[in-house]
């Protein structure tokens, strides 16, 4: 009869463990060091377990910081305003932002049709992670009409917050004109943002923002994990009360 692996043993353990409430959401693990001499197994076998558990979404790493219980599906609203951090701090977890580029350079055709823009207008490209208690839960790309919004680059780079950066330029509401919802496979490049295994499922929106007089103002594409996120189409319309 085959042995079970040393590495899947420590995995089923903790996986246990897990499932009892020793180690709630949120929770981290203790270090490879300490499993290493709980089960007496060298510290390349407590990795291995380690990245079992992650693979099948029951824990995910921090760099520098550590391996932890992953938390339940964050409900996100999708209405017509819809806005990041009310969403996420209304679900009880802390948002975040995280800039990986901002950049100028003319629009792409979908982006100029989207914005109503001139073919190859300037546009500023803010591309980022949105995360919640601390987990990547979505990549995402916004793309404002450069000319409409001058100087929103510098704004985007000290608030991180569109609506925030919105407000800064006269925007002070906005709303949804439409959002479009499919199903991918998550890339090299996106799985190692996300921290998710390649291909791993992702729910793709994409969607366009216009101000109160009907104009558009952000053109975005963002890709959510599909395991961390449960979206929701909200019928809201209350004002935002926070920052998105």
């Amino acid at each position: 009869m085959a042995r079970t692996p040393v590495w899947a043993s420590i995995a089923a353990t903790l996986e246990q463990e897990i499932a009892r409430g020793l180690y709630a959401a949120g929770d981290k693990l203790p270090t490879e060091a300490a499993l290493a001499a709980r089960f007496g197994v060298n510290r390349h076998t407590v990795r291995r377990a380690l990245s079992d558990l992650g693979e099948r979404g029951l824990t995910h790493s921090r760099r520098g910081a550590g391996v932890f219980v992953r938390a339940a599906p964050t409900d996100y609203p999708l209405g017509r305003r819809v806005r990041f951090h009310s969403n996420i701090r209304a679900s009880g977890r802390l948002p975040e932002k995280r800039v990986l580029r901002i950049e100028t350079r003319p629009a792409d055709t979908t982006e100029a049709e989207a914005l109503d823009l001139a073919p190859a207008a300037p546009v500023i490209v803010y591309e980022g992670l949105s995360l919640a208690g601390g987990d990547p839960i979505a990549h995402f790309t916004s793309v404002f009409p450069a000319e409409r919004l001058p100087g929103i680059d510098a704004t985007l780079q000290e608030t991180s917050s569109v609506t925030e950066a919105l407000r800064r330029h006269g925007i002070a509401d906005y709303t949804r004109a439409f959002t479009r919802l499919t199903a991918e496979a998550a890339t090299a490049t996106q799985a190692l943002h996300l921290a998710l295994p390649e291909g791993a499922p992702l729910l793709r929106s994409v969607g366009r923002n216009v101000d109160p007089d009907g104009v558009p103002v952000e053109h975005g594409v963002t890709h959510f994990a599909g395991d961390r996120v449960a979206l929701t189409v909200a019928s809201d319309d209350d004002p935002p009360t926070s920052s998105g």
